[in-house]
């Protein structure tokens, strides 16, 4: 299997962390280029912080991260705070990490990476699309670099995490998540439909609190924290585990079935505001998204506890 090029977008956040561990453990099938980080979860300084943490709980300190979009495109801000703590690590020991962010804004980094790339370079993204939107509003040229990007984004079937019809990653940008599914990319996105089967069940948890490394126990710990928030409904099954599943399809994509479609995203203020229409229907040059359709939670779970025990 070839090494894919790999730029990492995201706002940790819980999940986020754990799809940055599963990324990091896994170098044999990911060159990452870089970690770009933008508000989302939490505030930019402590998403950027949070992702150097992380890099350096992997030991992975060869990876630049940049810091970059502090606000979205248009909209007012909005965080997920109740969800993901104080710090946006939940009970995760805090610390000033010893390698700092690199120099320059994350837009820059993509475009600048993008333009220079010898090959297509993949995006995952995993937070509010702001930093790949604005790349692509500043230097179109861009999208014809870009091999895939893989988004963690959106609802249908399952409704919203964030309000009746919206998923909190969209909804937190959805003018950036439009220019991203307008601008001619090969997209698939994982939306709740299919995250919502991918739960942090006990018996997933112990599994991987069984795993003797730090990087193991830190996911094990944030998932403990995800599955004791008071929810409604009670989480008693466990929590869906949103982010890695983007990681997980381009380890293992035969763990997901996906199907093509026309997406769209309200941007106009209202009860829609930041919904995604995913219609199957669409014609052929209509389609403009691969959907993920169905999951396998215990799959992405075997992967994330194998990759885990090499950190």
């Amino acid at each position: 299997m070839k090494r894919r090029r790999l730029i990492i977008d995201c706002d940790p956040g819980v999940d986020d962390a754990t799809a940055l561990l599963l990324a990091f453990a896994s170098p044999k099938e990911l060159d990452i280029l870089g970690v770009t980080v933008v508000a989302g979860n939490t505030g930019l300084a402590q998403t950027v912080r949070n992702a150097r943490i992380i890099r350096q709980i992997a030991k992975r300190e060869d990876v630049p991260v940049y810091a970059g979009c502090a606000r979205p495109m248009v909209r007012d801000i909005v965080d997920a705070g109740e969800f993901h703590g104080e710090s946006g690590l939940g009970p995760l020991p805090i610390f000033e990490p010893d390698a700092p962010a690199a120099e320059g804004h994350a837009v820059d980094f993509i475009v600048r990476t993008l333009m220079a790339a010898d090959e297509k370079v993949t995006l995952a993204v995993t937070g509010p699309a702001t930093n790949v939107a604005m790349a692509l509003v500043l230097e179109p040229r861009i999208a014809a670099k870009i091999a895939h990007i893989v988004v963690m984004g959106g609802a249908r079937s399952a409704g919203g995490n964030i309000t009746a019809s919206a998923e909190f990653n969209i909804f937190a940008d959805p003018h950036a998540a439009h220019v991203m599914l307008t601008a001619g990319c090969q997209v698939t996105m994982f939306g709740l439909d299919a995250t919502y089967q991918v739960l942090t069940t006990p018996a997933r948890v112990t599994a991987l609190e069984a795993v003797a490394t730090e990087a193991a126990r830190a996911s094990a710990l944030l998932m403990r924290f995800s599955n004791e928030l008071e929810v409604k409904p009670p989480r008693r099954a466990g929590s869906p585990l949103h982010d890695p599943c983007t990681i997980a399809w381009l380890l293992k994509s035969d763990l997901f079935v996906v199907s093509g479609a026309k997406v769209s995203v309200e941007t106009n203020a209202g009860l829609a505001f930041g919904h995604t229409a995913v219609e199957f229907r669409a014609d052929a040059d209509e389609v403009n998204a691969n959907w993920v359709i169905q999951a396998d939670g215990q799959g992405v779970f075997d992967l994330i506890v194998d990759r885990l025990g090499r950190l």
